[in-house]
């Protein structure tokens, strides 16, 4: 008889650490949520506001358009490009793809950056954050990007 009842509180043990467990897992899984929806969200305000700067062909768009050395009449089509891209990006269903193509349209700005010489940290790199942030905030809410390019074991 007391076999049973020292079993029985053993198995009431491991269902109450079961329990503390997952409350803990899914405040962390919130948590991480949460992050991740606010640095995609960040990501998606500043490539938003950059696409429209260069959608309504605004002087700074202009002015560095020119100073990069492409025409001014590539500005709306890269607008164009940039806002279908962070509209993938932005949509849950398929922000993969989005974030995908942002990768290229950043690494686009990168190759820019170096043929002309820009300093590293304030130019060459500036894309390279945007796509950290990108991916970043990816990772930490989908569960499938974390599985694909997240950390082993064994």
């Amino acid at each position: 008889m007391q076999t049973l009842t020292a079993d029985k509180n053993a198995l009431v043990f491991a269902a109450d650490a079961a329990t503390a467990n997952s409350r803990t897992a899914a405040r962390g899984s919130r948590s991480r949520l949460w992050i991740g929806r606010v640095l995609s969200g960040l990501c998606t305000l500043a490539l938003l506001f950059d696409s429209v700067v260069k959608l309504l062909r605004l002087a700074p768009a202009v002015e560095g358009t020119i100073q990069v050395g492409y025409p001014p009449t590539v500005i709306v089509p890269l607008g164009l490009v940039l806002l279908g891209c962070v509209a993938l990006y932005a949509l849950p269903r398929t922000a993969v793809v989005g974030a995908v193509l942002l990768t290229g349209y950043l690494g686009g700005a990168v190759a820019t950056h170096v043929r002309i010489g820009d300093p590293l940290f304030s130019h060459v790199l500036a894309p390279i954050y945007v796509a950290v942030l990108a991916w970043g905030g990816l990772y930490l809410r989908d569960g499938r990007v974390r599985a694909l390019i997240g950390p082993r074991r064994g």
